[in-house]
């Protein structure tokens, strides 16, 4: 399966570089509302058979004129919803974003009985983002648009795909409406081909540092 792992565009919570996770959550800005119109022209190569969303608003939205495109239904799940922010939602501090970053990181590095400050640990937000995965692969779908969350799909990439560690993932930005492209399965595992637009080897680029949104961030642990 071709798996796209799509971030949803600018909300205003991320010009204010907050830690902003909980449901329903915030809408697009209007350069938000422009790069989800833009998703079309730019994913046209690509022929998209199933595609899905989270239970947050800003990836609805970011779906929307991609589903419309494609005449596809975009299927709601939970499970592709930002890793809970927990204690930590809605800081803006640099020590409360450095503390969800590490946090996350540490659990694509294997330390998956860590918990986010009052919210969930890695096997939880790994569980239920693979969960997601599976069910879009056993549809038997060639390619798979997924709009997600930055630091969830990082994270996740950062655990699934052979070719790319936690120094790569926590290094290089995700924009929003960036795309990670990804081949494999769940029973196979996963490689990824593309970070938003940079194509990966075995050992991917040279990084460079940036955080969820591509601001300076501190280095995970």
């Amino acid at each position: 399966m071709r798996l796209l792992l799509i971030r949803h565009g600018q909300t205003p919570s991320n010009l204010k570089h907050l830690l902003d996770t909980g449901a329903p959550g915030p809408g697009l800005t209007p350069l938000g509302q422009d790069q989800a119109a833009a998703l079309p022209q730019a994913l046209a190569a690509e022929k998209i058979d199933a595609m899905y969303a989270s239970t947050l608003l800003r990836t609805q939205l970011t779906a929307a004129p991609l589903a419309a495109a494609t005449e596809l239904e975009v299927q709601i799940r939970d499970g592709i919803r930002e890793l809970s922010a927990g204690d930590l939602e809605m800081r803006g501090d640099d020590e409360s974003a450095a503390v969800y970053l590490t946090t996350a990181f540490a659990w694509a590095s294997g330390d998956t009985d860590r918990r986010m400050p009052g919210g969930e640990n890695g096997v939880e937000a790994l569980g239920r983002f693979d969960a997601v995965v599976a069910e879009a692969a056993a549809t038997g779908a060639g390619t798979v648009a997924m709009v997600s969350h930055g630091a969830a799909i990082r994270m996740w990439v950062a655990a699934r795909a052979a070719n790319v560690d936690v120094a790569y993932a926590s290094s290089h930005p995700l924009g929003n409406t960036g795309v990670v492209v990804l081949t494999g399965s769940p029973d196979e595992g996963w490689q990824a081909l593309v970070w938003e637009g940079r194509p990966l080897g075995p050992e991917g680029d040279s990084p460079e540092d940036s955080g969820p949104a591509g601001e300076a961030t501190v280095p995970a642990t």
